[in-house]
């Protein structure tokens, strides 16, 4: 029995790890309001992803078509009162920077821990309805945002749901190799 993790394993490992990372800090700096740290850590995984790979531009596009899908969904769901966040720099009618950053750190994903999920757009639809909705609702309670009512929670998980059903496969249609 061959117990060699492959480069390409350690790759996505990490991957996994740094997104960890960036989403707590995201999170958790939003709570207690040190959002600059939060945005130091995010930026230094980001970094440490777009310096192993190769291609940076196609990186670059990859990050910047999530960030646009992230702020638009996200400051609709500001709009419609749906969602408090807790730190809302820099306006409070669109979605904060700490959640921009919380897209990006999301985006690195695609290629690296989540590329399992490209080709399976039914499964990686369905994983999104349920995970993304369920990353706000971790959100919510550890600080970084609140839900106005009840019936705020309920319309914004059901949006969230449809939001990151629809995220799931264009985004790994988008990760594709170049």
């Amino acid at each position: 029995m061959n117990l060699v993790i492959s480069r390409g394993t350690w790759r996505k490992i990490w991957n996994f790890v740094l997104f960890q990372i960036g989403w707590f800090a995201c999170i958790l700096g939003a709570a207690h309001h040190q959002i600059g740290l939060a945005l130091a850590i995010s930026l230094i995984c980001i970094g440490i992803y777009l310096w192993l790979y190769q291609n940076a531009r196609s990186e670059h596009e990859l990050l910047l078509k999530v960030f646009i899908y992230g702020l638009i969904a996200d400051t609709i769901l500001v709009q419609l009162g749906w969602i408090r966040f807790e730190s809302d720099f820099p306006f409070a009618a669109i979605s904060p920077v700490w959640m921009w950053a919380l897209w990006l750190v999301f985006a690195t994903t695609l290629k690296e821990s989540m590329a399992w999920l490209r080709g399976k757009n039914g499964l990686a639809a369905v994983l999104g309805a349920i995970a993304g909705p369920l990353c706000y609702e971790a959100g919510v309670r550890l600080g970084a945002a609140s839900w106005p009512s009840p019936e705020d929670r309920v319309f914004a998980l059901i949006y969230l749901a449809v939001v990151w059903a629809i995220a799931m496969p264009v985004f790994l249609y988008f990760a594709k190799e170049k």
